[in-house]
């Protein structure tokens, strides 16, 4: 599933690399720390692989 916007498909790259151990889950902040516990590393790279022309910063729900 493609991310919405841009900020989730950016939220998405910091979880997909805390989860790799590249960066420190401790540093992750908002919708990026629930997304490494929630999600897994495919899913996190399909929603960070999302291009991110033509979608909005963020989506209101």
């Amino acid at each position: 599933m493609p991310a919405k916007s841009k900020a989730q498909q950016k939220a998405a790259g910091a979880a997909l690399s805390a989860k790799r151990g590249e960066t420190k889950k401790s540093d992750l902040k908002g919708a990026s720390r629930e997304m490494v516990d929630s999600m897994s590393e495919k899913q996190l790279e399909e929603f960070a692989a999302t291009k991110r022309k033509g979608k909005p910063e963020h989506v209101h729900h």
